[in-house]
């Protein structure tokens, strides 16, 4: 089932969507801004079913034709906008999918509702051409534009949007989700949960990915032994890292959640908050070896090296000064 209470967090974006269903008082266009795996495409999902509902309530009943139809992807009136080059929308995805159809009368539903992903790749160009509709839109129109970036929209489009801001979701919610929803046992939730930082996809996708279990063994066998390995199979371990799918930044952020850790345990000498509690043998090691200043410059080090890889530094350089700097604390 889709419907609004099946969306985790974001209530005052559920309050705004469903009061504007309960009036009547749609707006031509939203866009909806949040991170990637946030949910966006979810709560458009969402929405676009409940307008189009037979019921005509505040949230998608689920049994209607119009549902079912938007439950299967086949609602007529209910369209993706896609786009051929894999890092812009252009003037053309936009012209023939929205501004030359948008004349047509929907085909069998109240509205005519465009979906548009990854709004922030659109060109200056295609955001011009859309800006023509959005100044005339045709009383059916709904136009949905999703975007991890808000501000690569220019402000003529910004000023005719209802913009809606996802905001991160509590812990505690992700974290019960994941065990009941998901089946994740308490301390894999509590890894997944530090790691998101709020964005439910994300956590959803670490808790069922095995890569991501290789990549925090991986990372924790690394620093555990990395005081006593030569520079040789330092550049080895950094090696196998490269040859993952995942992000890089994310097996920098599992190095910063046990310095983090290693942090609190040495202040507070408590287990019971730490992330990465079933290694404590090994975070107790961590946390003797280095000084309250050498945990912080590693966990400096850090955000450095990610900052250097979004500059396009060479990858095995950033690394190797990272890990000098982590030898040396």
């Amino acid at each position: 089932m889709a419907d609004f209470h099946d969306i985790i967090g974001q209530e005052q974006i559920k309050e705004h969507l469903q009061n504007a269903l309960r009036m009547k008082k749609v707006s031509h266009a939203y866009i909806i801004n949040g991170e990637r795996f946030a949910g966006k495409e979810f709560i458009a999902k969402v929405f676009a079913m409940a307008l189009q509902c037979e019921k005509g309530g505040d949230n998608p009943c689920g049994e209607c034709h119009a549902c079912k139809q938007a439950l299967s992807g086949n609602q007529p009136d209910i369209i993706h906008v896609t786009h051929e080059k894999p890092n812009a929308v252009g003037v053309d995805d936009v012209r023939t999918q929205i501004n030359n159809d948008v004349a047509i009368k929907p085909y069998s539903s109240p509205y005519k509702i465009y979906i548009m992903n990854e709004a922030e790749k659109m060109t200056p160009q295609a955001q011009n051409a859309l800006l023509k509709t959005l100044e005339e839109p045709p009383e059916y129109a709904v136009i949905l534009l999703l975007t991890a970036n808000v501000n690569s929209l220019l402000p003529t489009i910004l000023s005719r949007c209802v913009v809606l801001n996802m905001k991160p979701v509590a812990d505690d919610l992700v974290k019960k989700y994941l065990m009941e929803e998901i089946q994740v046992p308490d301390y894999k939730a509590d890894i997944c949960v530090a790691f998101a930082r709020g964005n439910i996809g994300k956590a959803k996708s670490l808790a069922t990915s095995e890569e991501f279990e290789n990549v925090k063994s991986e990372a924790l066998s690394l620093l555990k032994y990395i005081q006593d390995m030569e520079l040789h199979e330092i550049t080895a371990a950094i090696k196998r890292i490269s040859e993952y799918k995942m992000d890089v930044k994310d097996y920098l952020d599992i190095c910063a959640i046990w310095y983090r850790d290693a942090l609190l345990f040495k202040a507070t000498n408590d287990a019971n908050h730490l992330i990465f509690r079933e290694e404590l043998p090994a975070l107790r090691k961590t946390a003797q070896r280095s000084s309250y200043e050498g945990i912080e410059e590693i966990l400096n080090a850090l955000e450095k090296a990610k900052k250097r890889l979004d500059a396009n530094v060479n990858f095995d350089l950033v690394m190797e000064l990272l890990m000098m700097t982590i030898q040396e604390n």
